[in-house]
C-alpha cells in the first residue's frame, strides 16, 4: 500500500481531493466510541489525523504531521497511521496522550508496511514487497509491541495483496488481491498461510487499495465495488463463505452511474464496535468533496458526521466519546 500511499499523498496535496480507500483493523465487539478519520488541512497544505464524537461533535486533531489511513487498536488506545515516509514499518499514536512511537523494519529484505490490528492486538497486519525475492511480496504480520516476528501469510510474486480485517475470532484475515494480470479479488486466508479462497465473483470490479472491513459479529465482510466501468463505487456485504453478496442499499444514490447528476461514490466503509452501524465516506454529486458518514447496516438511517471539504478513511473505535 505505501507505493500508493506515496502518490495518493502527492495527489491531495496538489488537489486537496479525495481518491481510494485503504483498510481497517480487527473489529472485537465493543461500546461505539471515536472515530478516527483522515482530513485534508488547506492551511497545512497535507492530509492530518482527526477523530470525533459519531453525532459529530468534539472534533480533536490527533497527530499534527502529514498522516493518514488511521486504525484504532482494539482496546481503543492506540491508533496505527501511514506518516513520515521515513521508512518504518508502522507508526503508532496513543489516543490520549498524543505520544508517538515508531517501528523499525523486521528485515531489510521486505519492504513491509503495518497497521491493521489484530483481534487481540498484539500483532499488526502488513502489506510487503519482496526487494530481491519476489516470491516474498504478500501479506505478513509483525509483533505490535516491537516490530518483532515477521510472519509471512500470502505470497503473489508480481502482484499486490493489501490486507483488511482479521476475523475477530482472530484465525483469518481479509484481503484484496490484485494479481499479475490486473485482476483482483476479495480473498480470505487463515494466518497460516492455508485455507485459501476467493469470495467475489471474478470479474467485479473492486476497489485496489481497500482490503475489506470484518464485521464484529464474523458473520459478514464489506467491501467496495462498482457495477459497471461507468458507475460510481458502492458499499457491498458479502458472507465470509463467498455467500450473501449485494450491494448495501445506501440512498441517494451510491453507486449510481456517472451520468446521473445526483450520482456518488461510497467508500472506505467500516463497522461499528458493536456491529449495529457502519462508518464511510460519500462524495459529493460533483466530486469535489468528501465527507464522512454513518448508517444502519440494512443502509437505513444515513447521517453526515462531518462537512469535508476532504475528509476520509475513517474508522470507528471503541475509545471513550469526549461527550
Amino acid at each position: 500500500m505505501r507505493h500508493l500511499i506515496k502518490w495518493f499523498m502527492a495527489v491531495t496535496v496538489c488537489t486537496g481531493m479525495a481518491v481510494p480507500a485503504a483498510p481497517a483493523q480487527a473489529k472485537v465487539p465493543g461500546p461505539n466510541g471515536r472515530i478516527a478519520f483522515a482530513r485534508f488541512d488547506a492551511t497545512l497544505g497535507t492530509t492530518v489525523t482527526y477523530t470525533v464524537d459519531p453525532d459529530g461533535s468534539h472534533l480533536h486533531q490527533l497527530f499534527s504531521r502529514s498522516s493518514e489511513w488511521p486504525h484504532w487498536s482494539p482496546d481503543g488506545t492506540q491508533v496505527s497511521i501511514f506518516c513520515c515516509d521515513d521508512g518504518m514499518a508502522a507508526h503508532i499514536v496513543d489516543a490520549n496522550t498524543g505520544s508517538f512511537r515508531e517501528l523499525t523494519p523486521p528485515d531489510p529484505a521486505v519492504e513491509t508496511h503495518c497497521g491493521f490490528w489484530s483481534a487481540d492486538g498484539r500483532r499488526l497486519a502488513c502489506e510487503s514487497f519482496g526487494l530481491t525475492d519476489p516470491r516474498r511480496t504478500g501479506i505478513y504480520t509483525i509483533r505490535s509491541s516491537d516490530g518483532g516476528g515477521l510472519t509471512q501469510v500470502t505470497s503473489t510474486p508480481f502482484g499486490d495483496d493489501i490486507p483488511g480485517d482479521f476475523a475477530p475470532d482472530g484465525k483469518r484475515l481479509v484481503f484484496v488481491r490484485t494479481g499479475p494480470d490486473g485482476q483482483r479479488s476479495i480473498d480470505v486466508v487463515k494466518l497460516n498461510g492455508t485455507g485459501l479462497r476467493q469470495i467475489t465473483p471474478p470479474g467485479m470490479i473492486l476497489d485496489e487499495g481497500f482490503g475489506g472491513s470484518w464485521s464484529p459479529r464474523g458473520n459478514k465482510i464489506l467491501f467496495v465495488a462498482r457495477t459497471a466501468p461507468d458507475h460510481r463505487r458502492a458499499i457491498w456485504v458479502v458472507d465470509p463463505d463467498g455467500g450473501g453478496l449485494h450491494q448495501l442499499p445506501i440512498a441517494p444514490s451510491c453507486g449510481g452511474a456517472f451520468s446521473n447528476p445526483r450520482s456518488v461514490d461510497c467508500f472506505d466503509p467500516g463497522w461499528s464496535p458493536d456491529g449495529t452501524k457502519i462508518v464511510f465516506t460519500r462524495g459529493s454529486a460533483n466530486g469535489a468533496q468528501s465527507s464522512i458518514y454513518t448508517a444502519n447496516v440494512d443502509g437505513s438511517g444515513l447521517f453526515q458526521v462531518t462537512r469535508g471539504p476532504a475528509d476520509r478513511e475513517p474508522d470507528w473505535g471503541p475509545h471513550p466519546l469526549a461527550a
